[in-house]
């Protein structure tokens, strides 16, 4: 006689999309370091990552970011483990066209095992209605010039290359695309 295996793919719950809120800053800030370094560690001195991770995703920093009113953190979960996360807020993208009401879509990651899924496109809808709430704005992303799956994502859904800039790990300046979806791009 056979059982059901309790982690087959039939027991396993449907992911779960939701708000994040101050309890989940810990949570938040491990999975930042985590889908970051799966990402991008290969292309960085082990040193100068450890010191940006340690500013960039601390728990400080996520505590504050989930303080801001401004901003906005969504966690994506499955079985009771965090596996994707977005964050939004006011555009700080270096470009002389961003004003005070344009909007960022500052980061969203899923770790590796998670990709490809279509939860990715899921989360992005929830990130871009929450920018959109008060009605279109410019919504601006910062992409790796050579995240291309990113870039032909972002491409289909209204997003153009406007500039570039430098993005500091360290000693390495990664070459940056900024993309813009003007607000006009939000009629429909």
């Amino acid at each position: 006689m056979s059982h059901p295996n309790p982690t087959s793919r039939a027991a396993q719950t449907q992911p779960v999309i939701r708000r994040a809120g101050p309890a989940d800053a810990e949570t938040l800030a491990a999975l930042g370091v985590r889908t970051f370094s799966e990402t991008f560690a290969h292309l960085y001195d082990p040193e100068d990552l450890r010191v940006f991770l340690a500013e960039a995703y601390s728990l400080e920093r996520t505590r504050a970011d989930l303080a801001d009113p401004a901003k906005a953190s969504w966690l994506v979960e499955a079985d009771g483990e965090a596996i994707g996360y977005a964050l939004a807020g006011p555009c700080g993208l270096p470009h002389d066209e961003v004003t005070p009401t344009c909007g960022e879509l500052k980061r969203i990651y899923f770790l590796k095992s998670h990709q490809g899924g279509g939860l990715g496109g899921a989360l992005f809808a929830q990130t871009m209605a929450w920018l959109t709430r008060n009605g279109p704005c410019d919504i601006w992303i910062g992409v790796w010039s050579e995240n291309y799956g990113a870039q032909r994502f972002y491409e289909r859904a209204g997003f153009s290359k406007v500039g570039e800039y430098g993005f500091e790990v360290g000693r390495t300046v990664d070459r940056e695309f900024i993309l813009r979806r003007s607000m006009e791009n939000f009629s429909s």
